[in-house]
């Protein structure tokens, strides 16, 4: 008994220690899938192919908006692969990237030869587009041509690119070699200097028709000065900070008054605590998020999910309290009634809508050149907001037409206030989707890329400020009156009315005291009047 009791206590210590180590398999594998990077600037490449465009094959490796490094001594203009510190440095970083090209294209090569097969990657500045191919020259070739070669202007099998010696922060290139018959060819670990701000794309380029079905794998790493973030959305991070200080301040104001009135509080004052509360969710979520990518390349997936999902139905429920406000709830009525359902499906689609969208555009390799299927994902969030404004202010002029039926002045005066503000932001939003329109047809190729930024944050500003404007018109004070619903029957009595009513009968019982005096102070004619009347009656009995 002696020697069993301690082997069982062994085996169930043991069978503890299997069970907990189970459990933290099974933690960090559920761990990994919540937190797990999301491609980032750091570009994954999973068997790319290439497409044609005149003689050449080339693929899109990516493109950001890069600022130039930070001044520091001469590294004679590549960085490699020992070099630890990065601070300071914009660079783009080839690694495990790797080129497969078919099997009967590698058996039509030659067992002794050592380069049967040049692919180029190549990186250039929008501002140089035009000294890659041919355009210099009157030619619309991309690749060099024998004739070309003659007048040793290029070398054939590699892409033209015109060297301007005043100019050596020109288009770079990396070339990789296949050898014998081998069906891989994998790039040396490489990395380039970015020494001049601008719009910088990637192409993966070869000229042999031979290569055709050619395919790419791997990564590249592209790094501004301060961090990670690609330099178009690298002022968002600062922008997210500065609106999560302002619907924090925006916040402590709102719990001030709502504490301060909490007796007098209605129903709408917690959808707009709820908005409120989204708000302040959201931009801390973006700037932790940004924050995190600018530091380590990557976007945790779990963190994005978050931030995605909160400004989505942060959005939606923001749209959703401007309707139900317009449709006069809990002001002209107590509940919608039979339109709560349709207010909820219009909801859900534009909380799914705003979701895909919100995915597509942060989940996916980060590109400063947006791709055009964005535009089918747009589409869908325009129209509900179009649905949005025109259900708004319809409801807001039904609205309006009760009000002055029912004489509700101050309620009256509330809305016009409302609708104002409403209009105005109307006209704000349009005037800015023209300029929005104008400056994406001027700017096909991302070359103003430094001040896209404002786009978005005027959207998040504004409706920042309607959210203000809301807590302005509708917070709580000590006359809830002026905007609450009233049950009474009839007209929709405000507490002017009923003041008046109390001045109405004030001024009648003075009228009375008046009058009662007066009669005291009649002439004896009078009294004797009023005594003979007696006297007819007197006599009409007898």
């Amino acid at each position: 008994m002696t020697a069993a009791g301690p082997r069982h206590s062994r085996r169930r210590h043991l069978a503890r220690r299997e069970s907990r180590a189970r459990l933290s398999v099974i933690l960090a594998c559920l761990g990994c899938f919540l937190l797990g990077p999301a491609d980032a600037s750091i570009h994954e490449y999973r068997n790319e192919t290439f497409a044609r465009r005149s003689n050449s094959f080339f693929f899109h490796g990516g493109s950001e908006g890069l600022f130039a490094s930070q001044p520091r001594p001469s590294s004679g203009g590549n960085l490699t692969s020992d070099d630890a510190p990065v601070s300071g440095r914009s660079f783009i970083r080839f690694e495990s990237i790797t080129f497969q090209r078919t099997k009967e294209s590698a058996e039509k090569k030659n067992e002794m030869q050592q380069r049967t097969g040049l692919v180029e990657a190549l990186i250039v500045d929008v501002r140089d587009r035009e000294r890659i191919g041919g355009a210099y020259l009157n030619s619309s070739m991309i690749c060099c041509t024998p004739d070309l070669s003659k007048d040793g202007y290029c070398k054939v099998g590699e892409v033209i690119i015109h060297q301007d010696h005043n100019n050596l922060d020109g288009p770079k290139r990396v070339q990789t070699f296949f050898e014998a018959k081998n069906e891989e060819a994998k790039m040396e670990l490489h990395t380039v200097e970015i020494n001049r701000t601008g719009m910088y794309y990637l192409y993966f380029m070869f000229c042999d028709p031979e290569l055709k079905n050619l395919s790419v794998s791997g990564t590249t790493v592209w790094k501004n000065p301060e961090g990670y973030l690609p330099g178009k959305i690298t002022p968002l991070m600062m922008f997210f900070g500065l609106m999560s200080w302002a619907y924090l301040v925006l916040g402590l104001v709102w719990f001030l008054q709502f504490v301060k009135h909490w007796k007098d509080v209605i129903q709408l004052h917690y959808q707009i605590t709820a908005v409120i509360g989204l708000g302040m969710c959201e931009m801390a979520f973006w700037y932790f998020e940004y924050a995190n990518f600018n530091s380590t390349g990557y976007r945790p997936m779990g963190v994005t999910l978050w931030a995605v999902t909160f400004s989505a139905v942060k959005k939606t429920v923001s749209r959703m309290l401007l309707l139900v406000v317009s449709m006069g709830y809990g002001v002209v009525k107590p509940t919608l009634g039979s339109i709560t359902p349709k207010v909820l499906v219009l909801g859900i689609a534009y909380l799914v809508a705003s979701e895909a969208l919100e995915l597509y555009e942060h989940l996916g390799n980060i590109n400063d050149f947006a791709g055009r299927a964005r535009i089918f994902l747009v589409l869908p969030v325009a129209l509900l907001d179009a649905c949005f404004i025109l259900w708004i202010f319809s409801s807001l002029s039904q609205t309006l037409e009760k009000l002055q039926i029912r004489r509700s002045v101050a309620k009256l005066g509330l809305y016009r206030k409302f609708t104002n503000c409403l209009a105005v932001s109307v006209l704000l939003s349009i005037a800015w989707i023209g300029y929005e329109l104008y400056y994406n047809a001027n700017d096909p190729l991302s070359e103003l890329w430094r001040s896209a930024w404002i786009i978005p944050a005027f959207w998040i500003l504004l409706a920042y400020i309607l959210l203000v404007v809301i807590c302005v018109l509708w917070g709580p004070s000590n006359n809830p009156t002026r905007y609450a619903f009233s049950e009474e029957p009839g007209n929709d009595m405000e507490e002017e009315s009923v003041l008046l009513a109390s001045r109405g009968v004030m001024v009648a019982s003075e009228v009375a005291t008046k009058l009662e005096r007066k009669d005291r102070k009649l002439p004896l004619p009078a009294e004797h009047h009023v005594f003979s009347i007696g006297e007819a009656v007197e006599d009409k009995r007898e």
